[in-house]
């Protein structure tokens, strides 16, 4: 499946930013939407992932701190390609705005898989919205970047 990758502002593409964070994160997790949208969306790089022109299918964003969150992929969709195209767009603007580290927040199931990406552990275990999370930081050149070639 041929994908495109947009980087998009906040201000701009709000509503379909909201749509697909609402699927995912309100409606199929069930976690309260005071907890998804916050004051850095707005100054966030935010990245849409399209499966045609029209129909954007997941979506991720890059706070100027460098902390890499808000990644929605719509059911269906949830491919390691998606999210290597998703990961590439977000980490290729972390290179253009000089970003250095990058940061996540982990559930715990999910840590080895990013400490595999070269993501370290920081701090204590905490709770978000009734998950438990580890924050976790990589220098952006030591992240295994996954293939951009296919970035539009």
């Amino acid at each position: 499946m041929a994908y495109k990758v947009q980087q998009v502002l906040w201000q701009e593409a709000c509503d379909q930013l909201k749509t697909l964070r609402k699927a995912v994160y309100v409606l199929e997790w069930q976690l309260p939407e005071t907890t998804e949208f916050d004051d850095l969306d707005s100054k966030a790089a935010h990245v849409l992932l399209f499966c045609d022109k029209d129909t954007p299918i997941a979506t991720g964003r890059l706070t100027p701190s460098g902390e890499l969150g808000r990644i929605a992929v719509l059911p269906g969709h949830r491919t390691l390609a998606v999210y290597k195209l998703l990961f590439a767009a977000l980490l290729k603007h972390a290179e253009s705005q000089n970003i250095k580290q990058i940061q996540l927040q982990s559930e715990l199931a999910s840590v080895e898989f990013h400490q595999a990406k070269g993501f370290k552990p920081v701090g204590k275990v905490f709770m978000e919205a009734g998950i438990p999370m580890q924050k976790m930081v990589c220098n952006r050149q030591n992240f295994d970047i996954p293939d951009v070639r296919h970035i539009h």
